[in-house]
């Protein structure tokens, strides 16, 4: 059984559902989760909206099936709310490339700069930040910030790259790290599987680290810009409501092609390469999902001062969003 293939337990399944009832619960999943886990979900998004659904939510515990990052952000939004991670040893490579006290020797470089933190970091480098962002909203936090401001823009460089060239300001610098899974979505799959799928439309997540190669090749006019999208999970989503084409090549991580799948039945959908997959997210299982609300486990919790600081980053994030962004190849995507 490969990644994409769910491991449906109608009982088990039944069963988180009644817990979660019974313990005034919500259970949000991120796109990339196991198939079956985003079906037993109240939620499935990008960041940005799991991020706005933990502050928005009613519920008394909020179950996220995501990695710790995204739980402490839900920690943060809703101090109140019980958060339950149901596997901590859910991490992210990406949020691993830097930590505070790597920022803080950063900042001391660029003094007045701006920090712009992508979601993905720890929420000790959110309380160094002065804003996040998504993948999403990225450029639109960009431009919520003054022209002349230098930005310190981190950690993904694949992101940064993309979002100082569709600003084109010149005063971001970023940080050099990346997503192990994005990274390893090269030029050399993107190009066998566009052979294999001529027809087909290419939608790309601005952290895939082969967007830079791809914009370049469209300048050169070796790739047909028509049918190149660079856009967030969510704009993948709703792309193909949105095109007459009806195949689609996705570069990011294939745990979305489950919802694209579900959401645009009459559509086929293609990895990129079919081997970029996120362990992180896959360790969440039902049973984990069942046993964090069973058991009450997992509570994820951040110091106060920490959160109190990492804050204002996050509630500038879920502010910004649902105006349309920029790509290099015109509008795109709505933001979120």
């Amino acid at each position: 059984m490969t990644v994409l293939e769910a491991h449906y337990d109608v009982a088990l399944a039944e069963e988180i559902r009644a817990l979660a009832a019974a313990n005034n619960a919500v259970i949000l999943a991120h796109n990339y989760e196991r198939p079956e886990v985003q079906d037993v979900a109240d939620y499935v998004g990008d960041s940005l909206g799991l991020s706005r659904e933990a502050a928005a939510t009613d519920a008394e515990v909020i179950v996220f099936c995501g990695v710790h990052f995204m739980a402490e952000t839900a920690a943060i939004l809703s101090p109140d709310k019980t958060v339950l991670l149901p596997d901590l040893a859910a991490g992210c490579s990406l949020a691993g490339t830097i930590d505070a006290e790597q920022l803080r020797a950063w900042k001391a470089q660029h003094p007045g700069a701006v920090v712009v933190a992508y979601v993905n970091t720890t929420a000790e480098v959110k309380a160094e930040s002065d804003w996040c962002c998504t993948s999403g909203n990225a450029v639109e936090v960009i431009h919520a910030i003054p022209p002349e401001q230098d930005i310190l823009f981190l950690p993904d460089m694949f992101l940064g790259a993309h979002v100082r060239r569709v600003t084109g300001r010149q005063n971001i610098h970023v940080w050099m790290g990346e997503c192990h899974v994005h990274a390893g979505i090269d030029p050399e799959h993107i190009a066998r599987t566009r052979a294999a799928y001529p027809g087909a439309e290419f939608l790309i997540h601005p952290e895939c680290g082969c967007a830079t190669p791809v914009v370049e090749a469209i300048g050169a006019g070796a790739v047909d810009a028509a049918n190149v999208h660079i856009l967030s999970t969510e704009g993948m989503i709703k792309r193909p409501a949105q095109s007459d084409h009806d195949t689609f090549i996705v570069a990011t991580e294939i745990g979305i092609l489950h919802r694209l799948r579900r959401a645009h039945p009459g559509k086929q959908f293609i990895a990129a390469n079919d081997r970029a997959s996120c362990s992180f997210m896959k360790v969440t299982t039902l049973e984990k999902v069942r046993d964090a609300l069973k058991f009450r486990q997992h509570r994820i919790t951040v110091p106060a001062d920490v959160a109190a600081r990492a804050r204002t980053a996050i509630e500038r994030m879920v502010a910004v969003g649902g105006t349309p962004g920029t790509s290099p190849f015109g509008p795109e995507d709505p933001g979120e």
